[in-house]
């Protein structure tokens, strides 16, 4: 029994041992644990503005880099639309330069008479769309400023046209580009005694060539050029666009008017090499190379009468009349007068050439909402007869 004693004492003894041995051992290990994170945390703390730093430095490696790459394709880019450029420049001199070829193999036979020669270097085209041109030209007379807001009035209501406005210099570069292979026209356009024949002259020369649309300084859009042509037509069907000029009611029409009704020059809408382009410059050249011969050239420009038989309206309107009966060129059938135009006040086709009323091309300055012609009102025009300030020739 007291062994037994005994032996309890001594396992309880060892017990406690045992565990303070424990416990100390688990405060030791949460100390060193404990010493150990503290350490850890003051190295991270103390390594955190390096680590940011380096952070910031390698966002801003990458940054100018990136900048740098954009740098180099705006460099590329730029380079690109240089070469494009210089391309451009140099396909554009090709094309004149073949064009000329073009132009020279298109020489006509030497026995081929005037008119011949005309219409194998510009053929006409009844199918081809109207090409989206203006032509005008202006003298040293009218102020850039003026000028300047007429060519903005004409652009803003026809986005999409090229539109050019030309003076005399240009005028006289462009005749002897176009047709150093008709010396006749060259001949003809030189020999023009005032700088208003030249520029009838000359508008016939450019729609021929290019087509478009011819338009005096002094006219101002009313519509849109595309509107012109009505719906129900085709304008495939139409290859000449023309409005009448004047429409006499009186007896003494004569002293004002070569003819009693009229179509005028001021607006002309043409497609490429319409014969009635081609034949009005025939008469224009055969007319003044004559005078020419005969020494006939000085006439008083400052009579309407003389400018309207040589190249303006007057020559126009008999051109037009003769174009329609032609039965050949035309394929009108019956004989067609003044009459056909007579108090004409709707668009009329006839054969390809789209006649408008007098009122189309010299719309009223105030238009009222209720006017029955109102959709038919195209352009303005004032009417200013520039060439009435003009000496009598021109002196050489």
């Amino acid at each position: 029994m007291a062994k037994t004693t005994k032996r309890a004492s001594s396992f309880r003894r060892l017990m406690i041992f045992a565990i303070i041995a424990l416990i100390s051992l688990a405060f030791g290990v949460r100390y060193l644990f404990h010493n150990s994170n503290a350490t850890d945390l003051q190295k991270i703390l103390q390594n955190l503005p390096k680590e940011i730093s380096q952070s910031i430095n390698s966002a801003n490696n990458i940054q100018s880099s990136d900048s740098d790459l954009v740098q180099h394709f705006e460099s590329l880019a730029q380079e690109i639309r240089h070469q494009q450029e210089v391309q451009a420049k140099q396909f554009d001199k090709q094309r004149k330069i073949l064009e000329k070829k073009i132009q020279d193999l298109k020489q006509t036979p030497p026995e081929a008479t005037l008119r011949e020669r005309i219409a194998m270097t510009f053929p006409y085209d009844s199918h081809v769309k109207f090409p989206a041109f203006i032509w005008q030209t202006w003298s040293n007379d009218e102020g850039p400023e003026r000028v300047q807001d007429i060519k903005g009035m004409w652009e803003s209501k026809n986005p999409g046209f090229a539109h050019e406005v030309l003076n005399h210099d240009v005028i006289n570069a462009l005749v002897h580009h176009y047709f150093y292979s008709i010396p006749e026209i060259l001949e003809t356009y030189e020999a023009l005694p005032s700088i208003i024949l030249k520029i009838d002259f000359f508008k016939y020369l450019i729609l021929l060539v290019h087509g478009g649309v011819y338009a005096d300084i002094d006219t101002f859009p009313v519509q849109p050029i595309p509107n012109w042509i009505p719906e129900e037509l085709s304008p495939s069907d139409i290859g000449l666009i023309v409005g009448v000029e004047e429409d006499a009611q009186r007896a003494d029409w004569r002293t004002k008017y070569i003819r009693r009704l009229q179509f005028g020059t001021w607006i002309i809408q043409a497609k490429p090499g319409h014969p009635v382009l081609r034949e009005i410059i025939s008469r224009i050249i055969e007319t003044t190379l004559q005078r020419k011969r005969d020494d006939q050239l000085n006439v008083n420009l400052r009579n309407d009468l003389n400018i309207m038989s040589w190249t303006g309206s007057g020559l126009w309107t008999d051109t037009i009349f003769t174009y329609f009966n032609d039965f050949m060129r035309s394929g009108v059938r019956e004989k067609v007068t003044w009459k056909l135009f007579h108090n004409l006040n709707q668009p009329k086709l006839l054969s390809d050439v789209l006649v408008f009323p007098k009122f189309s091309f010299n719309c009223p300055n105030q238009i009222d909402n209720d006017d029955p012609h109102k959709k038919f009102y195209f352009i303005t025009h004032l009417a200013s007869q520039f060439w009435k300030n003009t000496p009598k020739v021109e002196q050489k």
